[in-house]
């Protein structure tokens, strides 16, 4: 089979070899080259031939994955003109991709104003806080959704003031893990990748890696994965056949589409942590669910997932203390 050589780089800044260089310039060369860790524990029950990993993107220095979309955003934004010292970086979020900016624009000397539902996990504010980020809460009834609504009602409303990022429409989300995410993924399981999962939220991850995967090997299955239901607790997750749809998603991408409930996230978040030592987020929980589900269909093949963070952002939830063992 001929494969597709990945094309080159835009607007986003090679990740640092750590191992051969010891020292990087600041913050934004940390984003990128996160590991592939393999599941053992929860895979036991799968065939010998068949493997699970996951890319630890808490390894990116605002801790989650969040920070390749918003460096992508921030240099498109720089060399198109549009992000200058005299603008504010201006977007919603659920809470990463609102400490990924507050940590790299920061870092490169932006300001940075955020909206975030007011139903955000406490530390996730608390982190924001912390780091300085201006930012207003939007109703918590109405999620990621009614935070999109205002922040492009602050953006219509001074424009000269604000660079509106808009991670839901902007191509330079999706672009950045086509050019980072999708290489590391190829490099770190020598092209032997038979699957990739991935969540939907802005859809940026599966996207941009999907498209990068399908450019290399057209026969790399592709699953998304999203909440089976308008109300849960994934957050930085959408019900896309209630949500507004970001512009960059597109539907036609993914080899299957499938849902899971907040309830086994929370499973197997708690198993994560207690049977691979992996203290991750309830996203990166939904990942796991979905991975294993597929793998459990094969009898040779290497499914690929993301952890988009740690768990760190999430203690103060309940389902960590549902036992006590």
């Amino acid at each position: 089979m001929t494969h597709t050589p990945i094309l080159p780089r835009l607007h986003v800044r090679e990740p640092i070899d750590l191992a051969a260089r010891g020292r990087v310039a600041g913050a934004a060369d940390l984003v990128g080259n996160t590991p592939l860790v393999r599941l053992r524990r929860v895979t036991q029950h799968l065939p010998p031939g068949v493997e699970v990993y996951a890319k630890a993107e808490w390894y990116n220095p605002s801790g989650s994955v969040k920070d390749r979309p918003a460096l992508s955003i921030i240099r498109s934004a720089e060399a198109e003109g549009a992000l200058t010292p005299n603008t504010v970086l201006l977007d919603s979020t659920s809470g990463n991709m609102g400490i990924a900016y507050a940590t790299l624009a920061g870092a490169l000397g932006y300001a940075v104003r955020l909206v975030i539902p007011a139903n955000a996990s406490p530390e996730r504010l608390s982190i924001l806080r912390a780091l300085g980020a201006e930012f207003t809460l939007s109703s918590p009834l109405e999620g990621s959704d009614g935070a999109i609504r205002a922040a492009r009602a602050l953006a219509a409303a001074e424009p000269e003031r604000f660079f509106y990022a808009n991670q839901y429409n902007n191509p330079a989300n999706w672009q950045a893990h086509y050019y980072s995410t999708g290489p590391e993924i190829i490099a770190q399981t020598d092209g032997a990748v038979t699957h990739f999962v991935a969540g939907l939220g802005t859809s940026g991850t599966f996207t941009g890696t999907g498209r990068a995967l399908k450019a290399y090997n057209p026969d790399i299955g592709l699953v998304a994965f999203q909440p089976d239901s308008p109300f849960h607790g994934l957050e930085g997750l959408k019900h896309m056949d209630t949500a507004i749809v970001p512009e960059i998603f597109d539907p036609t991408l993914a080899d299957e589409n499938l849902t899971v409930s907040t309830e086994a996230a929370h499973a197997m978040t708690l198993r994560l942590a207690r049977e691979e030592g992996l203290f991750v987020g309830v996203s990166a929980g939904a990942a796991a669910v979905v991975a294993l589900h597929i793998a459990a269909r094969l009898t040779s093949g290497v499914v690929v997932t993301l952890f988009p963070d740690s768990g760190h952002k999430y203690v103060s939830e309940r389902f960590w203390y549902a036992d006590h063992r």
